[in-house]
């Protein structure tokens, strides 16, 4: 019984990830190329979260509209989290290349003096 609940909730989270418009986009937002635009992305926010107020006041007419209101809250939170965790992931990552960068100009520059040292056989007599 546990492995099929266990199962269904996988399908489940797997469908969602794969399908749904804000999981596709942050799934975008945290890829390489895709983390400068995570503080952008934040904005996003503000639209679900008038929506949700929106949804909040229609559910005094009856209907399934606070599901909806919860569901833009939580897409709120996730790009409002989004924003400042890919801004941090951002500067891990450009300090991680700038690094190897040194490193790299480091190993030329030291290439290029044992080069210079180095003395043909052939010029040397």
């Amino acid at each position: 019984m546990f492995a099929i609940v266990f199962a269904m909730t996988i399908r489940t989270a797997t469908f969602f990830r794969r399908f749904m418009p804000t999981s596709i986009l942050l799934d975008a937002v945290h890829k390489r190329r895709g983390l400068k635009w995570g503080v952008p992305a934040m904005l996003l926010a503000v639209p679900y979260l008038l929506a949700a107020v929106a949804f909040t006041g229609l559910t005094e007419h009856g209907g399934w509209y606070s599901l909806l209101a919860l569901l833009c809250v939580w897409n709120a939170f996730k790009f409002l989290v989004a924003g400042p965790v890919t801004f941090v992931r951002l500067l891990r990552v450009r300090a991680r290349e700038a690094r190897a960068r040194q490193i790299l100009a480091m190993l030329e520059l030291e290439t290029e003096e044992q080069d210079t040292t180095r003395v043909e056989p052939a010029l040397q007599g």
